[in-house]
């Protein structure tokens, strides 16, 4: 079962929209909102560095926008990779964008670390077959796929 959920995109908008949808699908999953990559880098380094922290805990899923200044959803599973985190294999990323560019599509489906590409706008159906996958098929290459 999901129980956390965490966002990174620079958009506040979306932010806030696909915080509604998480809601609406299911409320008792806690979200945690990172508007841009480095700050979600810098709390999985603060989680490798104080893992007895009680109210940090991992989330289970992140939905990772692609196109952001500074770090770039490309940079951050770069970064993440190199992190050292107990259970750091059970999150599935998925790269969430508004580019449907073949290219970019390929190459989050070459990362290891990216579980699939979610096309914007984020929407319950969508999160839906994101969430039953990663909960039925955690780390297959059964849903590396867009969605």
């Amino acid at each position: 079962m999901i129980e956390n959920v965490m966002l990174i995109d620079d958009n506040k908008i979306d932010l806030f929209v696909n915080q509604r949808i998480i809601e609406k699908y299911d409320s008792t999953i806690k979200t945690r909102v990172f508007n841009n990559a480095i700050s979600a880098i810098s709390f999985f380094k603060l989680l490798e560095l104080n893992t007895n922290i009680k109210c940090l805990t991992i989330p289970d899923v992140i939905l990772l926008d692609l196109n952001m200044p500074e770090m770039d959803g490309f940079k951050f599973l770069e970064e993440f990779k190199n992190i050292n985190l107990m259970d750091k294999d059970k999150i599935s990323i998925y790269m969430v964008s508004s580019s449907s560019y073949p290219d970019d599509i390929r190459k989050a489906q070459e990362k290891p670390n990216c579980s699939g590409y979610i096309t914007k706008p984020l929407t319950v159906d969508k999160l839906k077959n994101v969430l039953n996958n990663t909960t039925n098929f955690k780390n297959h290459d059964y849903f590396k796929k867009i969605i």
